[in-house]
């Protein structure tokens, strides 16, 4: 090759046409961008759930979780005579209620009598339900026996019928006697 050949050839590495470049640059800009908004995004989630990871937040929420299930053991150890003072008349017991309140409160009491009687008669319901088909098998067992007896009363009323339908025969003593 001659001088003036080497001269000739573009001293660039890259021969692609300048549209290509501009292309391939536009390409690695986009992608740079996508990937800063990724770690953008990445950081914010980080950020909102630092407040949900972090011990401090979580040995609070930890703390009142066991305080609250404690409570509820001790509910489910009282149950008998938490039953049993709700269940409990507040009859011949004086309240000491403000006067400017005395009429809300004899409203409010006539709505709880007609709330625990309603609560008792669906409570009564549900405790007859399983009694249900007890009553329901022994009724029907009755039932039968009823048919039975009845089919028994037919069969004896016609053994009546037809002994009355019979002649009579007289003996020799006088007494009169059925054929049978």
């Amino acid at each position: 090759m001659t001088k003036e050949e080497l001269k000739a050839v573009p001293q660039e590495s890259e021969v692609f046409s300048s549209s290509l470049l501009e292309v391939d640059q536009l390409n690695r800009i986009k992608q740079d961008l996508d990937q800063t908004n990724l770690d953008l995004d990445l950081l914010k989630l980080e950020r909102d759930g630092a407040d949900v990871t972090h011990s401090h937040y979580l040995s609070q929420r930890f703390a009142s979780l066991q305080e609250f299930t404690s409570h509820l053991q001790d509910v489910l150890r009282e149950q008998t005579v938490l039953r049993e003072r709700l269940t409990k008349p507040l009859c011949q017991q004086n309240l000491p209620i403000q006067a400017d309140l005395n009429r809300y409160v004899v409203e409010l009491m006539g709505m709880v009598v007609e709330f625990i009687q309603n609560l008792e008669v669906k409570i009564k319901m549900v405790r007859a339900i399983p009694t249900t088909e007890d009553s329901l098998s022994s009724l029907n067992n009755a039932m039968t026996q009823l048919l039975a007896q009845v089919t028994e009363v037919e069969n004896l009323y016609k053994q009546v019928l037809k002994r009355r339908s019979q002649p009579q025969i007289n003996n020799e003593d006088g007494s009169v006697d059925k054929a049978y």
